[in-house]
């Protein structure tokens, strides 16, 4: 990768990887454990969600093989989905051989993957006096406790489920608007962002108080993401709506942010940070740009560029990092699926 006072890196289009959907595309997930199902250990499974504006959507179960660079659609375990799935996500790899795979939208369901079939397992709904459902904006299951995922919903409350038991363990009014995106950091610890503009970390050992790790500078502008360093725990990175930043975090100071990366030259969408490093993040927007950052020692009097940057041609809406190969970073955008060799 390039010196971050270079020229940022332009990825070659030899290392890209595409697949065609019938379907415009947003959610996604690699899943960490892909050798129980593959016939080949090499192979890794992806799931596609799709984004259609109505209630007949789709997942799909891709197979990508890194030694042929070639993604190949897996009819047997792709399923109907109803509504857009907001988020797409396969239980952690310290779980079972059978892989589950979340998805979050109307409620929140759970799949098991088994030899060549897929089965819906569970369909939770977090609401205690109505069959019905308020939309779920994310989920995120607990890398340490891998029984545990959070919840988060349009009706301002993050719920953690014991998906062992299919029950509510705990659900908490979060914030005072609607919470789009809640992240764990450690077994007990998460944190959420909301249309109200903070971020706010929670401890289940003490839910009658949360902390607020960062509010918007323009009061009431919405934050969409939330990612949080899994290699270094101290960082955690959000995005605000129609902005071209991207908000690095220190969770040990509430003042300010450590950093800002604003050379995206439209609205930021999604960010990864690298499974394999504590200092590398990728963000994504409408300008059609995914950019690979290093978080600085010391910020620079003209703020800080890209050490790599990749153009895909259209807005994209999703990206994810793969934690099982991690020189490969999937971007989705239009129809398309991509995987960037970095």
């Amino acid at each position: 990768m390039a010196n971050s006072t270079q020229e940022p890196l332009h990825l070659p289009s030899d290392n890209l990887v595409t697949y065609d959907s019938p379907y415009p595309l947003y959610s996604m997930s690699f899943c960490p454990n892909s050798s129980s199902i593959t016939r080949r250990s090499s192979d890794q499974l992806i799931a596609i969600g799709s984004f259609i504006e109505e209630y007949n959507n789709r997942v799909d179960i891709l197979t990508f093989d890194s030694d042929t660079l070639t993604l190949t659609l897996n009819p047997n375990l792709s399923f109907s989905h109803p509504y857009p799935p907001t988020k797409l996500m396969f239980q952690p790899p310290s779980s079972p051989a059978t892989p589950l795979l979340g998805s979050s939208a109307d409620f929140l369901r759970l799949y098991s993957l088994k030899n060549d079939t897929i089965e819906p397992v569970s369909v939770l709904n977090n609401s205690k006096s109505s069959e019905f459902c308020a939309p779920l904006t994310s989920f995120d299951w607990n890398d340490l406790v891998p029984q545990k995922i959070g919840t988060s919903s349009i009706d301002t409350t993050c719920t953690i489920w014991d998906i062992e038991k299919s029950v509510v363990e705990t659900q908490l009014i979060a914030h005072d608007k609607e919470v789009y995106d809640i992240a764990w950091g450690e077994a007990k610890v998460f944190a959420s962002v909301s249309a109200d503009g903070s971020v706010r970390i929670f401890d289940l050992r003490d839910k009658e108080h949360s902390t607020i790790l960062y509010e918007s500078p323009e009061p009431d502008t919405p934050l969409l993401r939330l990612a949080w360093n899994k290699q270094d725990l101290r960082y955690m990175a959000t995005i605000l709506m129609d902005s071209n930043k991207v908000v690095i975090l220190d969770i040990r100071s509430t003042t300010m942010p450590v950093a800002e990366f604003e050379r995206h030259q439209a609205s930021v969408n999604a960010v990864a940070w690298a499974p394999q490093s504590g200092r590398h993040i990728c963000s994504a927007g409408d300008d059609a740009q995914a950019l690979i950052w290093e978080l600085p020692t010391v910020a620079g009097p003209n703020g800080i560029d890209p050490l790599s940057m990749y153009n895909a041609g259209s807005e994209i809406n999703q990206l994810l990092w793969s934690a099982a190969q991690p020189e490969w970073i999937g971007i989705a955008f239009s129809n398309k699926f991509q995987l960037l060799r970095v």
